[in-house]
Order: C-alpha cells, then sequence, then structure tokens
C-alpha cells in the first residue's frame, strides 16, 4: 500500500474538503505510549467467527507458548463481533486507558487505522523477523503504508469458481477458460436447466464482480503522489462491468432475484443446489461441504479474458497489529509474532481453512487439502488489494460499487452513465480522507 496525501484536487471535491475538514485531520491526538513495560497483562482483541472454538484452541496454544517465554507476562484475550469491530475498534483509538494492546483487523482497513494514529510502526521489527520474508508480497502489502509496516498478515482470503460436476457432465460441459466462455457456459445451462441459474451472481457482490474489471485491464482507482482518484469509468474498466452486469438477466440470473444479492447468497444458493457455478472463496469450502452439492462439485481458478490467464482476484484477509497506545510494545510485537508465524498460520488452516500467507506453508497446505489449489494458483497469477486510502472505507459503507452494478441491471442508466456517477462518489470520498 502507498502513503495518501492531498494534491490538487477539482473544483467540486475541494469544496467537500472544505465543508469536511475535520475529516481529513487526525481523528486522534498523540497516543503513543511513554513507556515500554515488560510484565504485566496484555489485551488482545481477535475476531469471533461463526464456529469459533477451533480458532480458541489454536489461540490458546500459541499464548501457552507466549507465557512460558515471558513469565512475567500474561494474555487477556476477548473475541469481537465482526459486524461491530469499526465502532469498537475507532473508540479504543480515542481512549488509549481502555485499549488493547494487540488486534486483529481487516486488511482493506489499514490505511484508515494509519491515518486515524492507531497502529504503531513496526517496521523495525518485522524486517528483524525471519517468518516476515517468505510473506507473500500481496499480504506484505497489506500492513505497508507509506513504506512502512504497521502490522502481520494472519490469513489471505480469495475467490475461484465453483462448478457442479454432475451438471457439467450431463451437458458435456468443460470448465470454461476464458471469461466469454464462462458466460456462455452459465447460460447454457440456464436454458438446460431452467431451475437453476447458470453463474449465480449478485448486484451486492463487489469482490465478485472486481475480477471482471481488472481481467478487462481496468482498475478501480489509479494513485499518483498519494492521492487516489477512481478509474471505474475509464473504457477498460467499462468492458469489465458490461461483462459482469451481462450475466443478470433470464437467460442466466434474473435481475429481479439477483440484483440484490451479495457474495453470501450467490454461495448459499450454490451449495443448496439452484446454481451451475459460483465464484466463492477458499472460505466458502465448509459450507459447500454442509450443503447439497457435497461431492458433486470442484472449483478451478476464474478465468480471464485470454484462454490461460486467471483473472486477478480481491486479496481479502485479516491483520494483526500492535496499538500505538499500548503500553507493553516489545511484548505485544512478541505476541503478534507468535499468533502470526508459520506454526500458528499452520494450525488455523488445519483447524479453520484459513489460507496461511507465507508461500512455503501454503505449499504445504496444499499438500495437505487439493481443495486450495485454485486458491493458491489464483494467488499466485496476481491478486489485487483495494485503494489504500482512507477514503475507501466510506466508499465500501455507502454501496457505491453495488449501487452502480444494480443501476446497470435494472435498466436504470447505461454503463457509462452508472459507472461515471459511480467514479464522482469515490472521488469524493479520496477527497473528504484528506
Amino acid at each position: 500500500m502507498k502513503p495518501f496525501a492531498r494534491t490538487a484536487l477539482p473544483a467540486a471535491v475541494l469544496v467537500l474538503a472544505g465543508l469536511t475538514a475535520t475529516a481529513c485531520a487526525p481523528q486522534t491526538s498523540d497516543n503513543s505510549a511513554k513507556k515500554d513495560e515488560k510484565s504485566g497483562t496484555l489485551r488482545v482483541w481477535l475476531f469471533q467467527e461463526v464456529g469459533n472454538g477451533p480458532k480458541q484452541k489454536v489461540v490458546d496454544r500459541a499464548v501457552d507458548a507466549f507465557r512460558a517465554r515471558h513469565k512475567g507476562a500474561d494474555v487477556e484475550i476477548e473475541y469481537i463481533p465482526v459486524e461491530t469491530r469499526a465502532q469498537k475498534i475507532k473508540a479504543a483509538f480515542n481512549d488509549p486507558k481502555s485499549a488493547p494492546d494487540l488486534i486483529e483487523y481487516g486488511n482493506t482497513d489499514t490505511a484508515g487505522y494509519v491515518k486515524d494514529g492507531g497502529l504503531a510502526d513496526i517496521t523495525r521489527e518485522s524486517g528483524a523477523w525471519p517468518d516476515a520474508r517468505d510473506t507473500d508480497p500481496t499480504a506484505r502489502q497489506s500492513v505497508t503504508v507509506g513504506g512502512k509496516v504497521y502490522g502481520a498478515p494472519l490469513f489471505v482470503g480469495v475467490r475461484a469458481l465453483y462448478y457442479r460436476t454432475d451438471v457439467f457432465a450431463d451437458l458435456g460441459l468443460k470448465p470454461p477458460k476464458t471469461q466469454a466462455e464462462l458466460v456462455a457456459t452459465a447460460k447454457k445451462i440456464r436454458k438446460a436447466k431452467p431451475g437453476l441459474y447458470g453463474l449465480a451472481v449478485g448486484g451486492a457482490y463487489t469482490y465478485g464482480a472486481m475480477p471482471f474489471i481488472w481481467a478487462h485491464g481496468g482498475e478501480l482507482a489509479k494513485e499518483s503522489g498519494g492521492t487516489y482518484t477512481s478509474a471505474l469509468d475509464s473504457p477498460a474498466a467499462r468492458k469489465g462491468i458490461k461483462a459482469y452486469t451481462s450475466l443478470f438477466g433470464p437467460d442466466n440470473c434474473p435481475a429481479a432475484k439477483c440484483a440484490e444479492m451479495g457474495g453470501n447468497d450467490t454461495v448459499t444458493a450454490f451449495a443448496s443446489g439452484k446454481a451451475g457455478m459460483a465464484i466463492g472463496g477458499d472460505f466458502s469450502h465448509a459450507a459447500v461441504e454442509a450443503g447439497k452439492v457435497k461431492g458433486r462439485y470442484a472449483v478451478v481458478p476464474l478465468p480471464g479474458v485470454k484462454a490461460g490467464d486467471i483473472a486477478p482476484a480481491f486479496a481479502g484477509g485479516n491483520n494483526l497489529g500492535v496499538l500505538r497506545s499500548s503500553s507493553h510494545r516489545t511484548l505485544a510485537v512478541d505476541l503478534l509474532k507468535q499468533l502470526a508465524g508459520k506454526k500458528t498460520q499452520g494450525e488455523l488452516f488445519d483447524a479453520m481453512g484459513f489460507l496461511p500467507t507465507y508461500t512455503d506453508v501454503r505449499e504445504t497446505a496444499a499438500r495437505k487439502e487439493p481443495f486450495v489449489e485454485p486458491f493458491i494458483k489464483t494467488l499466485a497469477a496476481g491478486a489485487k488489494a483495494a485503494p489504500a486510502s482512507p477514503g475507501w472505507a466510506q466508499i465500501d459503507s455507502s454501496l457505491v460499487l453495488p449501487t452502480m452494478f444494480q443501476e446497470v441491471v435494472s435498466g436504470r442508466k447505461d454503463v457509462a452513465a452508472a459507472s461515471g456517477d459511480a467514479a464522482k462518489k469515490m472521488n469524493d470520498a479520496f477527497g473528504a480522507a484528506g
């Protein structure tokens, strides 16, 4: 990720930035810790998973190993809901006395948390950590802002193409090798089996749509001198938007049903036997295995525009970071290394299916569980991250991209108008972020 700084902006954006000047100012006062205690209790916030027991067992083992090395230190773990993390973590940045020492956070939150002054710069410690040398470049980017490191990647998540092997065999189909073949295959399935979506798609499924934009050479945004501007209205991006929205209609996934669907909805449709294909993550495997299609599906990388190409996937995942306000910095960094190290990531894969961020640990995982191979191939082909601007959180939460897709599939706007309006909203958010 790269730093964000103000440079010349369009007049309209400057007006908005002037009206929201506080958005460009630091959200917290200087909350840097004034001491570095080598004993005492470390407070840690981790995300609560749907089935949290296996994660908790892995974490407890890692904490026990940490305690064995630091006799005067203790650790207090709190599992927090993902849905309310933004408010809770922001409040912690503003109230150092009640804040934890270490947090788990989504990798799209890095730039915003750094801007808010919440995360500690651990560039020096990371550089001296042997495990960090094997972190894959995309994961490393997710903890880097302005060339400085603000945490450690915990796991990475990417999406690929799930397809029904029984449906494909019945219709004499083969996994598509290009996006044009993907669209054609989806429509063949729908025509032959009207009770199925060919490819389950969602108007609110931003991460399922991004690979179509990237595969056509488009970008979400461009960065220059630390300033981000939207690229959604570029000719290449519009080609990708057109390709994705062409999948909405009676010949594949009717807009009346699919325009409001998100990623979980599309995976649920596939797992319940209502779709011939779906774009799902490595983290969707358990849900599909628990569904009606168990034993009747396979996964391949989502194809790109040209045969043999893999569409770039969104590089999701979570990180761990030490708070600037922590009065136990040295201990907190050591606990971060324990929780995000190779041993623990390998155990988290075994327990939860979280894809490791280390290339060598991922190779071991692939030998254990063949289902991860297409996801690893997708990562190797080059996954992409969201724009490293504090403004991205506003763009994401205000549903700028889903609104654009829904406007197109409903027929309210054409691709040019919808992408132009979305680009303006993105630029307003980038400008207001300061």
